[in-house]
């Protein structure tokens, strides 16, 4: 379907809503653009690269995905190296990541034979792409509710971001929930009067009930089956204030409500929060590291020595540029989170021993 047609059939479709039900809260309206069956954002599109609106981790650079699977058969040897187990990725995009994951750890038998590999993606187009990548060994599912009762390793890069936010705004005692109406035939924002809630500052909370509720049943199924898992994503370490809900096109900032269904909507993560989910869910969730302490501590500076000694010139300082800008403070390092999830009571994986 063509973009303009997209955008112009999403607009018609929220507005018809809004003018029978009334404005629709933010979550609904990041639900409808992102995941709408036939107009949704991620439903007839590939997002990714320098044809598409954003650029992940592993599409930079492949040192990324082989640090991540480094990580995996550590946090496998840590819980007791289960056979089988399930090695999930929630929201895996092209299948770049879990393609770097497989190849890094070819060598490791063991892991690789005891992996049954389980991918959680709702895009048609998305899973396409996944399976060119990957072949006919993956299992597909199009949430975690229906993944094997069986010990779990996941891996969430840039997956909570994109689960759809609430927004709250307090002023003084009255509270509000910022929602999308209509004002002369446009989309707008507006402010509807909403319950009490407990927050104590002025401004703008998001809260997310849908990554909470993953959260909790991830943490369940890792505490009562084993496993663990590893959250990536940009975001604040503690619960604030402040509007964070954000638009991308062309790999450019617009406006939330210009291209509804055509541009990519996302929201800080609320590392907090998400602590909170995992940890109500029964497992523990360790103290964070910033992306850029993770991917050392992992070993990406000597893998990055390695391999970009066998390239010369123009790539090899490409190559170089694109390892430093997933650890570098002013690039990705300090903006994107890491948080590993374990069973309570278990030994904490490495390098998360001594946050």
């Amino acid at each position: 379907m063509a973009s303009a047609a997209v955008e112009a059939d999403m607009k018609e479709l929220i507005k018809s809503i809004i003018e029978t039900e009334g404005p629709l809260p933010m979550d609904r309206y990041m639900a409808l653009c992102l995941g709408h069956p036939k107009l949704g954002y991620y439903m007839n599109r590939d997002p990714f690269g320098a044809l598409g609106d954003f650029t992940t981790a592993p599409e930079i650079s492949q040192i990324f995905g082989e640090m991540i699977g480094i990580w995996c058969v550590a946090a496998w040897e840590a819980i007791g190296s289960p056979d089988p187990f399930l090695l999930v990725e929630l929201g895996p995009g092209r299948g770049t990541l879990m393609q770097d994951v497989l190849r890094t750890t070819s060598r490791m038998a063991e892991f690789q034979a005891a992996a049954r590999v389980h991918m959680v993606e709702t895009s048609p187009v998305l899973r396409k792409l996944q399976q060119e990548k990957l072949g006919e060994t993956v299992t597909w599912h199009d949430s975690i509710e229906s993944l094997p009762q069986e010990p779990m390793i996941f891996v969430a890069n840039e997956f909570f971001d994109a689960l759809p936010v609430r927004q709250i705004v307090k002023r003084g005692n009255a509270f509000f929930e910022r929602c999308v109406g209509l004002q002369d035939g446009l989309l707008t924002l507006v402010d509807v009067p909403a319950p009490r809630f407990n927050f104590e500052s002025d401004g703008v909370q998001e809260i997310s009930p849908v990554s909470h509720a993953i959260a909790m049943e991830l943490g369940a199924r890792i505490q009562a089956l084993g496993g663990a898992g590893l959250v990536i994503d940009y975001g604040h370490l503690k619960t604030g204030v402040g509007d964070t809900v954000q638009a991308l096109k062309n790999h450019k900032p617009c406006g939330i409500l210009e291209f509804p269904g055509e541009s990519d909507l996302t929201a800080h993560v609320d590392f907090d929060a998400l602590d909170y989910g995992f940890t109500q869910g029964g497992a523990a969730a360790l103290p964070p590291m910033t992306q850029g302490a993770f991917l050392k501590a992992m070993g990406l500076e000597q893998r990055l020595t390695a391999l970009a000694t066998k390239l010369e010139g123009k790539a090899q300082t490409d190559f170089t540029a694109g390892a430093r800008r997933l650890v570098d403070d002013k690039e990705m390092g300090q903006l994107f989170k890491v948080i590993a999830v374990a069973q309570a009571q278990r030994q904490p994986v490495y390098p998360f021993e001594g946050t």
